[in-house]
């Protein structure tokens, strides 16, 4: 089938609606937090995980579980601490001695969205067990293997200053992650507005927007969005200067960087920027798509020498190096 440009853009356009009517929504119980709004329904949209990583009370939990509520989804939340168990996470097999059989007892991972609050605290055993439910979204309990049901996304929270008792997520998992998204502090006046109403010690409640049939419905149109041959060779170019900053004319670069990012980041640029497009009610990408979640999804990949640490340089900065670098197309 040719592909219809008018028709995607059409189709784009009338979905992204849903989308800013779920915003609007979630407004009416977090105050600002429009980017991270914003990248967790990327990931809804995307079927891919997120890194979320922020001081405390800026609100992660509560907007995580009321995009949850707008959107009719099954909300599970994981306190990650150093005694978890995998079953903890997964789920157990119980004997039943009033019928001599064994049965399923399903962990809080068989949720549409589940938070990892403060994924970092807790032992490899339980991160190898929420690694395979990422990976291939299924899980394995005794001799059996069991299907998470679509949506499922694992939203992963850090504390970035309380380090005591935390364990360093391994690369292979922070790799699985699409984005790592820096929750900042709001503004003076959106503060003011948190203020105003959080004092007045009344729930304010949500309506259920949109059903998990359309998030899956808006994934397919993501899917059809165009993207020039030119914007996936940008794309490229900008991967392979993490590799190779000095042959992709950034030798300021040279002995920052120990690794470079892996192959899932370009698909990850491609599939964010095709989301961020939609959400934008385009049915095409443009180079701004890329550069609007580039940092997202190369900070958490990207792995500075010592010296590159030492001399005060973060991720964040190659990564404006490279953007500012690599021409446009």
């Amino acid at each position: 089938m040719a592909y219809d440009a008018d028709a995607v853009n059409r189709k784009a356009r009338e979905e992204a609606v849903f989308f800013e009517k779920v915003k609007k929504e979630v407004s009416k119980v977090i105050v600002g937090q429009d980017y991270m709004i914003d990248r967790i329904i990327i990931g809804l949209l995307t079927r891919e995980h997120l890194l979320l990583e922020g001081v405390p009370g800026l609100a992660k939990t509560l907007c995580i579980k009321t995009i949850s509520d707008v959107m009719h989804l099954k909300f599970s939340r994981i306190q990650f601490t150093p005694d978890l168990l995998p079953s903890d996470l997964i789920g157990t097999i119980i004997y039943n001695q009033t019928c001599g059989e064994f049965s399923v007892r399903k962990g809080p991972i068989f949720g549409n969205i589940v938070l990892a609050d403060e994924i970092n605290r807790s032992p490899a055993k339980v991160q190898s067990a929420l690694l395979q439910a990422m990976q291939e979204r299924q899980v394995t309990l005794g001799d059996e293997t069991h299907q998470l049901a679509p949506p499922f996304l694992v939203l992963a929270t850090q504390n970035p200053i309380e380090l005591e008792g935390t364990y360093s997520l391994p690369e292979a998992q922070l790799d699985r992650f699409m984005f790592k998204v820096n929750i900042t502090y709001p503004t003076v006046l959106q503060e003011k507005e948190i203020m105003r109403r959080m004092s007045r010690g009344r729930d304010i409640t949500v309506e259920r927007i949109i059903a998990p049939e359309e998030i899956e419905k808006a994934g397919a149109v993501i899917n059809e969005i165009s993207i020039d041959e030119s914007i996936e060779d940008y794309i490229l170019k900008v991967v392979f200067a993490t590799r190779n900053p000095a042959g992709s004319g950034l030798p300021e670069l040279k002995g920052m960087i120990d690794y470079g990012v892996s192959p899932r980041a370009t698909i990850f640029l491609n599939k964010g920027a095709r989301a961020h497009a939609f959400l934008h009610g385009r049915g095409y990408v443009i180079p701004e798509d890329v550069k609007a979640i580039a940092h997202d999804v190369l900070r958490h990949r990207l792995i500075l020498t010592y010296e590159a640490e030492a001399d005060g340089m973060t991720a964040d900065n190659v990564v404006d190096k490279i953007l500012g670098k690599i021409n446009v197309p």
